[in-house]
């Protein structure tokens, strides 16, 4: 059995403080109590709070990565509902980057620019799978000038704030959350779905006919 490394457990600790804590509570002093070191060897592993943060911000986005990849051949609206749950899930396990996200995109350069070029790339990424649904007759052909351009950016609103609305709305966050959200945000595609997409829709959703 392999032993975890301690800067391993360090960025373990530190996501489950972040999340309970929230990130104004929680130092390197706080995780090093937690797990019952001294701060100098917590220091040893990382020399700031920062650091900590910003190997937890890559985490996320390789963890959301890899369900992109995962589906990105598959181009149907089952595979687009397959990546938005990877998204929703990871979303939750890092769930203090979305509490704190406003402040994270203050006082970290690093990850305020990397997030920028991702929202590009999100965004491309994005666009030619709505491009391709309409392809495969799955979603209706654009009505509006940047009908779907604006369709993502209303539903990436909705993801980088759902948790902190549902903080505010309920005073415990729990992973029973997450379908509740997660049925809340897949039904804005729902009326941009053909008579097809509309039985795609039922079955990616898992929704039982009434």
């Amino acid at each position: 059995m392999n032993k975890i490394k301690t800067k391993d457990k360090i960025v373990i600790t530190a996501l489950n403080l972040f999340n309970h804590k929230g990130l104004s509570q929680v130092t390197l002093r706080t995780i090093a109590q937690e797990m019952g070191i001294s701060q100098g060897n917590l220091n040893y592993h990382f020399k700031k709070r920062e650091e900590i943060i910003e190997t937890l911000y890559f985490q996320l986005v390789e963890s959301i990565d890899k369900g992109i990849v995962e589906h990105e051949e598959e181009n149907n609206l089952q595979s687009f509902f397959q990546v938005f749950q990877v998204i929703m899930d990871s979303f939750y396990t890092y769930r203090f980057f979305l509490l704190d996200f406003v402040q994270i995109m203050r006082e970290h350069k690093k990850i305020k620019v990397h997030y920028a070029q991702l929202n590009t790339i999100r965004t491309e990424q994005f666009q030619t799978l709505f491009a391709t649904l309409i392809a495969n007759d799955i979603i209706r052909k654009e009505e509006l000038p940047h009908e779907y351009e604006y369709l993502y950016k209303r539903l990436q609103i909705l993801i980088d704030f759902w948790i902190s609305g549902s903080a505010i709305a309920k005073e415990r966050l729990s992973k029973k959350t997450v379908p509740y959200y997660y049925e809340v945000i897949g039904q804005s595609l729902y009326p941009y779905l053909t008579p097809k997409g509309k039985t795609e829709y039922i079955l990616a959703m898992k929704i039982k006919k009434t």
